[in-house]
């Protein structure tokens, strides 16, 4: 029996939408507020999702206080009071968007969890925008 299981988390970051290729009028007309050259901060919300087989021994698809630790370790100690574009070594050759950030998540995660399972971020910038991935 497949079953998700899931685990909500917290983080505060910082960041700028730019390109770096683009001038700045093209920057500000695609990107606005977002493109502030002083920055802007979200407090982003993160659920990740595991889905596996129900272990017939504890009942348990995944140990979610495990899976709690792992976010705590390389997700919110990585983003968390952060400046993603200049502190996160990802978002120095990234645009740090929202559908980067759980890209970022989904990769930092992926090597803890073992592959008998699959993972999904979900992680919203405002309570009326999110993201998902994979898709």
């Amino acid at each position: 029996m497949r079953v998700a299981v899931y685990r909500k988390a917290h983080f505060n970051a910082a960041h700028r939408l730019h390109n770096p290729s683009w001038n700045d009028l093209q920057n500000k007309e695609v990107f606005g507020l977002c493109n502030n050259q002083y920055f802007h901060g979200h407090n982003y919300e993160l659920e990740v999702k595991i889905v596996g087989e129900v272990n017939p021994d504890t009942g348990y698809v995944y140990d979610l206080g495990k899976l709690g630790n792992l976010i705590k370790t390389y997700v919110e100690q990585k983003l968390d009071h952060k400046n993603l574009n200049i502190e996160v070594e990802e978002f120095k050759t990234l645009i740090p968007s929202a559908e980067h950030i759980a890209f970022v998540i989904y990769n930092t995660l992926r090597p803890h969890i073992e592959a008998e399972y699959d993972i999904f971020i979900k992680l919203w910038e405002t309570p009326r925008n999110y993201v998902e991935y994979p898709a």
